[in-house]
């Protein structure tokens, strides 16, 4: 079970307007504004996914390169005795810290 929206790689930020009595969602992650709504799940789903492909379709048509929500790479601030026991559960289990942490992080996300 997915708990949010994603599609082509963007997610979905939503609230509900009781004003408007609908939900209301931006693509997160990118500084461009794309918007969409719907009154009920699936009518959101459908408006975030054409919201998505509107979005891809006019960077092309105007040739600009679409904002990607995240580049892949995270910097970590951490206490140096939770880096030391990263490192060594890396170690022990033959990984380097970076496969060690993407993979646990990943397990923590569900993907």
């Amino acid at each position: 079970m997915s708990k949010s929206l994603v599609y082509e790689g963007y997610a979905a930020r939503i609230e509900f307007s009781s004003e408007d009595e609908c939900f209301i969602g931006h693509i997160a992650g990118i500084k461009d504004v794309v918007g969409f709504h719907g009154e009920s799940v699936s009518e959101l789903k459908a408006a975030f996914e054409e919201a998505v492909n509107d979005y891809l379709e006019t960077c092309n048509r105007v040739g600009k390169e679409p904002q990607k929500p995240y580049s892949g790479k995270l910097m970590l601030r951490l206490r140096p005795e939770i880096h030391a026991a990263i490192a060594t559960a890396a170690e022990l289990s033959g990984q380097s810290i970076n496969q060690w942490a993407s993979e646990a992080l990943n397990r923590e996300a569900s993907l």
